[in-house]
């Protein structure tokens, strides 16, 4: 194993040294994981190879896990390992011996032969371990279409056996419908069949390092707590830029939270135009970010302290003025087969919220994200107010601000202006530069997935959407989920009836020169002559 430990014993006290310091309790007993919808995009690409890096790391020990694929598909066992076995990242022994731990059961998703079989396998499994507990994972790779008919199966089918001690889980991927009311529909539809601590909403940007290092860096630093508020701060970013081949996606200022990437839809056209960006990445992704920028410091770490004070920032958003938003679609993005002619599916979308409260008021965020942009980064972009008094006249050469790369090249620096080195008092824009790459360099940073899914097996619900019952309607809702929603519903409202539309933009620019002028108009202002460079070992 390149991991920690290659024995049973090391893996299992790894696993267990991390429980304890996390202070869960640690587990013992079989664990069945099965992946519906194995033989799918997501799945090849992220769900097992996640399950194979915690298998690597000794998270996950090959004498009391199985892992079960299940899908539409004709495959044999062998026919799963070998599509997977291409993604997992390690040593050919390792990758074999990982590989070994699964099972294909084919089946239909609404009906329940096939949930039968695949019940009785892992009974099988379940009784061969001779383990007194019984511990069950379900992660649906799947639409949310289906959602509601295999959680269905799932109840009625695979239950974890009431005789023996143990736990039936569901993880459900984004997005948790299409607006309010097909949320709350879907969430009822699950709210019937499992409790809420057997569901987890899995938003995999939750699970990013530096996602997860954001409450450290606002409530452990000092110097923090009172400089992040509307007395000095004139706004906010964060970004997401991904570059893969030709195109990519664009991030601007102010409070903003901004995805780039420089890819198009790639042939998931006919998904992507059900949906568009804002429902794809601006309402979920951005928006988890947004909170935990946000948030006011919580009672405690425990899940339910951190989720409701993200609740009450969203619940702070005030309504989207139109005049704040700016929609944008690629030129090419019609020429796909799967795309209607007609569609006004925005691939690019700038948003500015306005929280209505004493840290933020005045303060504009920024949620910016596109596709077939000139980029890839995800960043969070706090831009501070000028100095008063500007006694060095560097006014024109930026302000400071502290930039948090959440990806690629993972880092943290503050652009601040120090004196030029040489004979002159003259000015210029540097960096206090916090670089994983260099700091790091003998840790590997987890995949979201593997942490996400390892939250899940201990029943850490932290990083994960909640649900919880509202005083104000008759069936349990989730919270943050319907916050979410009620934010972005009647915009999303307008975009379906025509009433906003999307300008064109080159695949390959910044996106809309409107979304230029829409952040400046909010007040961000741009550094012009200064490029963040990342260090080098070199």
């Amino acid at each position: 194993m390149s991991g920690v430990g290659s024995s049973p014993s090391s893996r299992r006290n790894s696993f267990n040294s991390l429980s304890r310091d996390l202070e869960l309790p640690s587990e013992q007993g079989c664990l069945s994981i099965i992946v519906l919808g194995a033989s799918g995009d997501l799945a090849k690409k992220k769900t097992f190879p996640a399950l194979y890096n915690l298998f690597d790391q000794g998270f996950l020990q090959s004498g009391e896990v199985h892992i079960f694929g299940y899908a539409r598909s004709n495959l044999s066992d062998d026919g799963l390992r070998e599509r997977i076995r291409g993604y997992l990242k390690g040593e050919p022994e390792d990758v074999s011996e990982f590989l070994q731990l699964i099972k294909y059961v084919s089946g239909s998703y609404d009906s329940g032969e096939g949930f039968e079989n695949l019940d009785k396998e892992i009974s099988k499994y379940e009784a061969s371990n001779q383990s007194g507990s019984y511990r069950r994972l379900f992660y649906l790779a799947l639409p949310p279409s289906v959602y509601p008919s295999v959680c269905k199966m799932i109840r009625t089918y695979c239950m974890n056996p009431s005789s023996h001690p143990g736990w039936t889980r569901v993880i459900v991927e984004k997005p948790f419908g299409k607006d309010l009311d097909s949320a709350e529909e879907l969430s009822s539809q699950l709210g019937e069949l499992f409790e809420e601590h057997q569901l987890y909403r899995i938003d995999h940007y939750l699970g990013k390092e530096l996602v997860q290092n954001l409450l450290v860096l606002r409530f452990a630093n000092r110097f923090f707590l009172p400089l992040w508020n509307r007395d000095n701060i004139d706004n906010i970013q964060v970004c997401r830029e991904l570059i893969y081949q030709k195109y990519g996606m664009l991030i601007i200022p102010n409070m903003q939270i901004v995805f780039r990437e420089d890819f198009g839809t790639e042939g998931r056209g006919g998904y992507f135009d059900q949906y568009g960006i804002i429902r794809d990445i601006i309402q979920n992704h951005l928006l988890q970010v947004f909170c935990l920028v946000a948030m006011e410091k919580p009672v405690s770490l425990k899940p339910e302290h951190i989720r409701d004070e993200k609740v009450k920032v969203l619940q702070s958003v005030n309504p989207i003025k139109s005049e704040e938003v700016v929609l944008g679609q690629y030129d090419g993005y019609k020429d796909d087969p799967t795309v209607p002619d007609d569609s006004n599916t925005p691939t690019f979308a700038s948003v500015v919220l306005r929280v209505h409260n004493e840290r933020w008021e005045g303060v504009p965020f920024i949620l910016k994200a596109g596709k077939a942009l000139n980029s890839r980064k995800a960043e969070v972009r706090v831009q501070f107010k000028d100095v008063p008094g500007d006694i060095f006249k560097c006014k024109k050469q930026g302000r400071n601000e502290f930039v948090i790369r959440l990806q690629p090249l993972e880092a943290m620096y503050m652009k601040l202006t120090v004196k030029k080195p040489g004979l002159e008092m003259a000015t210029e824009q540097s960096e206090l530069d916090l670089s994983y790459g260099m700091r790091y360099q003998n840790v590997k940073i987890p995949e979201a997935y593997e942490r996400l899914i390892l939250d899940t097996i201990r029943g850490d619900q932290q990083h994960f959407v909640r649900r919880d019952e509202l005083k104000s309607c008759p069936d349990p809702v989730p919270v943050d989920i319907q916050a979410a929603w009620q934010i972005f519903t009647p915009l999303l409202h307008d975009i379906d009836d025509g009433k906003m539309k999307a300008v064109p933009y080159q695949p390959g620019s910044r996106g809309p020169k409107e979304a230029d002028e829409l952040s400046a108009k909010v007040g961000y202002v741009q550094t012009h002559g200064y490029v963040w460079v990342p260090p080098t070992l070199a």
